[in-house]
């Protein structure tokens, strides 16, 4: 059930072609942001590769630049990155059988859009031949057009002028890419919060307000999500 299936592999890689220019994008963004943050290229080449989460990533650097607690830092990319615990929960059933070193590599290499892309076309855990296939076709390139888009940036981060503004579209780039994502009103209600909460705490030190913005979206959305649980079990 788990040789390689190339029908499987090549439908995904179609699936999230359309995904991966917006991948590149912020991987630019973020490449650049690190260098203009004092990281070293060096430093920053290896944040790319052991990190690879642009938002845990985006988020340590304004706290590694103000001389932050490493104990802040750590717990906001913690906090920020507590999503892949969600997607690995979902991921889990259908790849419990394979060894844990191949799990943890694939936990390594899987991001958001791969994630939500593969819970569309199998979102049950019925054993179904193609099933590995299909996520290694979603994730490699993913990764690749995250790391092209960030090495790019990190080696140009010295050269970008500020005035080009890529910081607003990185933005842009990061909206497109979690719009889709939005699927039902649980996320809704978490991105608003969130977005709400980021504006009105955007004061605090350490650049806390965002951590405080993702704890908030993520239990407003589970409170959502358990009140129409509710609500649907009722008579």
């Amino acid at each position: 059930m788990d040789r390689h299936h190339p029908q499987a592999w090549r439908e995904a890689v179609r699936t999230g072609m359309p995904t991966l220019f917006g991948i590149a994008a912020w991987g630019l963004v973020v490449g650049i942001a690190m260098v203009k943050s004092g990281l070293t290229v060096p430093q920053a080449l290896a944040m790319t590769l052991l990190v690879f989460a642009g938002s845990a990533q985006l988020a340590a650097l304004p706290l590694i630049a103000t001389g932050a607690p490493i104990s802040v830092i750590f717990l906001t990319a913690v906090v920020v990155n507590l999503r892949f615990v969600i997607f690995s929960a979902l991921l889990a059933p259908h790849f419990a059988h394979l060894p844990w070193r191949q799990r943890l590599m694939l936990g390594y290499v899987s991001g958001d859009l791969a994630v939500a892309l593969f819970l569309q076309k199998y979102p049950t855990t019925d054993p179904q031949d193609g099933k590995l296939s299909y996520l290694k076709g979603l994730i490699y390139p993913n990764w690749s057009a995250w790391q092209v888009g960030s090495i790019i940036g990190i080696f140009l981060g010295s050269a970008v002028p500020p005035e080009w503004g890529l910081g607003f579209a990185g933005t842009l780039a990061i909206v497109c890419v979690m719009i889709p994502l939005i699927v039902g009103v649980p996320a809704l209600c978490g991105v608003l919060v969130a977005g709400a909460v980021a504006v009105a705490a955007f004061a605090l030190p350490y650049k806390l307000g965002l951590l405080v913005a993702v704890v908030a979206g993520m239990a407003a959305a589970m409170l959502v999500e358990s009140v129409m649980a509710r609500l649907r079990r009722a008579p």
